[in-house]
């Protein structure tokens, strides 16, 4: 079952790779049928301690304002053994082993995307981890949602987040992890909003309520946590992350997740939920979750490959041969499609293939037949003969005929044919080019 993690991961950097991430893609069908696990919160809602707290390893930018500015497709591998490393599908090939060169690697694309603005982008970036600590899961890190745009920012800014997060959260398929604050009031979440608006029922959302310790003296989040405040079909996961005193002093992870054990196991309001509490078990539910999806989804998913790998097939058969890389390659394929279309541009012209005996029908019949509709009968007649070569040479007499008026005579006839011919020459051109893009057609269609 682990694998089909892995399987679906693999389908979504190729759906990446053809320009298909989930928002405006070129083939979005196969996107919304993979199943993902999106990550919506408020700013500050501790979102990101959250995908820390699960992955074990401080690597994502921290800072006031909007600090996930591009969705961060965050792929997690479970490895037997072996030392903890990361990779980012835009520099291939490179392992990244100091996850702090990690988070600066998060930051430096974001700018090179965004050009050091505030602004946001909808192009994923993907970044895998290898660990024997983590399990396999895949989740997509989304900007925090606002009310509010910041200096540097334009006023659009609150609601392009919001559209970006509707684009991944709408899709049916897709597992929403909706990160709330427990010491604020739920019904002013943001997360809990707008996954109320896409999913009403609560079908495929995971809420997880943070911050408990913070909560002020004498309340707890037992309603919440028990599903009477706000339910959903899956139970409320705590957490207790590490405060910000504890990133500063650069708290040890896994001894982040000790105190968290032992927050819920030694608090009275918490000890009977203990056991489904903090982010090691959240990991776990999410990857168990993911690959029951996943196992759903399966017949769907190859019948949707199949079909799209059809029409992918019945497209590239209708381009044609591939075309070669070297330049001598490339000249030799272009040569060969010219003495193609030669030979069947030929053909067409001497009748072997249909279309040329329509240059010879204008010749034989319409040029002949315009021509015949003239009036050479009254433009030769001897009276307008006689005019033309009179007012050529005035009335003196001679034996041979002035050399002008036979120019008059032909120009005037000329001009007569003049019209004919034109609409002759352009028939002809007509079918010359009807003729050309159908010997074009015919050569790239042969084999």
């Amino acid at each position: 079952m682990e694998n089909l993690i892995v399987l679906v991961n693999k389908l979504q950097r190729a759906c990446t790779a053809l320009g298909d991430h989930g928002e405006e893609s070129a083939l979005p069908t196969l996107w919304d049928a993979l199943p993902s696990i999106a990550v919506v919160g408020g700013q500050s809602s501790g979102k990101s301690s959250v995908l820390e707290s699960i992955v074990g390893k401080d690597f994502l930018p921290r800072g006031s304002g909007i600090v996930t500015r591009r969705p961060l497709v965050l792929q997690l591998h479970r490895i037997d053994e072996g030392r903890e490393y990361a990779e980012f599908m835009h520099v291939p090939r490179k392992r990244f082993t100091d996850f702090a060169a990690v988070r600066k690697e998060i930051a430096d694309e974001t700018d090179r995307e965004t050009g050091r603005s505030k602004q946001i982008s909808s192009v994923p970036i993907y970044l895998s981890i290898y660990s024997p600590y983590v399990v396999n899961l895949t989740l997509i890190d989304l900007p925090g949602l606002t009310k509010v745009a910041v200096e540097g920012q334009s006023d659009s800014i609150v609601q392009d987040i919001e559209n970006m997060v509707r684009a991944y959260i709408e899709k049916p398929n897709c597992i929403i992890l909706a990160i709330s604050p427990a010491n604020q009031d739920l019904a002013t979440s943001d997360a809990i909003k707008i996954s109320r608006e896409v999913d009403p029922k609560g079908d495929r959302t995971f809420g997880v309520l943070t911050k408990i310790d913070l909560m002020d003296k004498g309340t707890d989040a037992v309603e919440i946590l028990e599903g009477r405040a706000f339910k959903l079909q899956f139970p409320w996961v705590g957490v207790v992350n590490r405060s910000q005193a504890d990133i500063n002093k650069n708290t040890d992870m896994i001894a982040a997740r000790r105190r968290e054990r032992e927050y819920f196991a030694n608090t009275p309001e918490y000890k009977h939920l203990a056991h489904r509490m903090g982010s090691e078990h959240l990991g776990k539910m999410l990857s168990k979750h993911l690959e029951q999806v996943i196992k759903s989804r399966i017949p769907g998913l190859q019948s949707l490959i199949n079909k799209t790998i059809i029409e992918l097939e019945t497209e590239l058969s209708r381009l044609g041969k591939p075309v070669a890389t070297d330049a001598g390659g490339k000249l030799y394929m272009s040569m060969e499609i010219c003495r193609a279309f030669d030979g069947i541009f030929k053909e067409h012209l001497d009748g072997i293939r249909p279309g040329g005996d329509k240059i010879y029908n204008v010749f034989d019949n319409q040029l002949p037949a315009a021509l015949k509709r003239l009036q050479f009968d009254k433009q030769l007649s001897m009276e307008n003969v006689r005019k033309l070569i009179t007012e050529a040479d005035g009335y003196q007499p001679h034996l041979i005929a002035p050399e002008q008026g036979y120019r008059r005579l032909i120009e005037s006839s000329l001009i007569t044919i003049k019209g004919p011919a034109e609409a002759a020459v352009d028939a002809v051109h007509a079918i010359l080019k009807e003729l050309v893009h159908k010997s074009i057609n015919e050569t790239m269609a042969s084999p």
